[in-house]
């Protein structure tokens, strides 16, 4: 039997709240089985117990934490730390903080998620900035966890170790993958190559304390090949490779389109290859997969879409079941405790919280 593990939920957040949470605790139980799985759903009991309702999921395994204080989703980080106290978001961060929940997943603003997670949950490395936002990249291989991809503009040779002791933590978590292999993404695979912190986080990674099944440099070609499990590098170059994958998928997308809806004899062989063209989209587009973690907090913390449909969202509460009931807290917490015998963490300042990039 899978051990019981429960998730809070923020019912409100993303662009349908409760219309498709709810849904996608049903996607979830049908698709990946519940079994020993109890949900904390906070927010508009009016909202929500109608949901529940109408898509037959059993009230033994939910529970309603009902508050009508929601945080907006263009509402800036500071002002959402400042008024979200009892909010849905707020509460669904705060179960996990007081062991009422493993996890939470919310498909609500981005910062806003990020700020109070951080604010409740605190870092787990001394100076992680904030959590990074990590990327289930498809390649031709599987997966490819690719962090940070736009929670920290800049970081140095530390934080680089932190991303790939928790990238690495993830995929063992996630994937099942017993030893993932890591790579550092420079301009090259020479040691000579790249700037200063990427070749100091290079050769502790490579000499240091550390139990990591580490690769080396790799190139961004690599991410799509599978070269490596886990792909770290700073959120600025993440962000970027990210939206470029994303741009090249819509692009590619639009020219089937555009292919396939020129003439009749077309638009026929599209009704015919549609259910191929959707399964390509999910191999070349990382957005396709729902259910980005926020690495780096005492706590599981899952970001959805927000405008992610049912499935979208039960596959974001399987990533944070599995998160729950892995190792992957006292691992990370393994790793991240020999640090202290390579970096001095007492001259390092605290950063301020601000909008992440994605």
């Amino acid at each position: 039997m899978p051990a019981p593990v429960t998730i809070s939920l923020d019912a409100m957040g993303g662009d349908h709240g409760p219309s498709v949470v709810v849904p996608g605790i049903r996607s979830y139980t049908r698709t990946h089985d519940g079994e020993g799985v109890r949900f904390l759903l906070h927010g508009d009991e009016v909202k929500i117990a109608p949901e529940l309702a109408r898509c037959g999921v059993a009230a033994d395994v939910c529970e309603i934490r009902h508050t009508d204080k929601v945080v907006a989703m263009d509402e800036k980080p500071a002002q959402a730390m400042r008024r979200g106290k009892g909010s849905s978001l707020w509460n669904a961060i705060e179960a996990v903080k007081t062991g009422q929940a493993g996890g939470v997943v919310s498909a609500g603003n981005t910062g806003a998620l990020m700020a109070i997670s951080k604010l409740i949950l605190r870092m787990s490395a001394v100076g992680l900035e904030r959590p990074a936002i990590v990327a289930s990249w498809p390649t031709f291989k599987g997966h490819t966890a690719v962090l940070d991809v736009g929670a920290n503009i800049g970081s140095d040779a530390e934080q680089l170790i932190e991303f790939a002791i928790m990238g690495e933590a993830f995929q063992s978590a996630v994937r099942g993958i017993a030893r993932p292999t890591i790579g550092l993404l420079n301009v090259g695979s020479e040691d000579m190559k790249g700037n200063e912190k990427v070749k100091e986080a290079h050769a502790i990674l490579r000499d240091g304390p550390f139990d990591l099944n580490y690769h080396g440099f790799v190139e961004g070609d690599d991410i799509a090949k599978g070269t490596v499990d886990v792909v770290v590098t700073d959120g600025f170059t993440g962000n970027i490779a990210l939206k470029t994958a994303e741009g090249t998928a819509r692009y590619i997308s639009a020219l089937l389109k555009e292919a396939l809806t020129s003439n009749l004899q077309s638009k026929l062989g599209a009704v015919i290859a549609m259910p191929a063209l959707k399964k390509m989209r999910q191999k070349i587009d990382p957005s396709a997969i729902n259910g980005g973690p926020l690495l780096g907090l005492n706590g599981i913390v899952v970001k959805s879409h927000g405008g992610a449909d049912a499935k979208g969202f039960g596959n974001a509460i399987r990533i944070a079941v599995d998160l729950a009931r892995s190792d992957y807290m006292s691992k990370v917490g393994d790793n991240l405790g020999k640090l202290d015998a390579v970096f001095d963490h007492a001259a390092k300042p605290a950063a301020a919280v601000g909008e992440p990039l994605q």
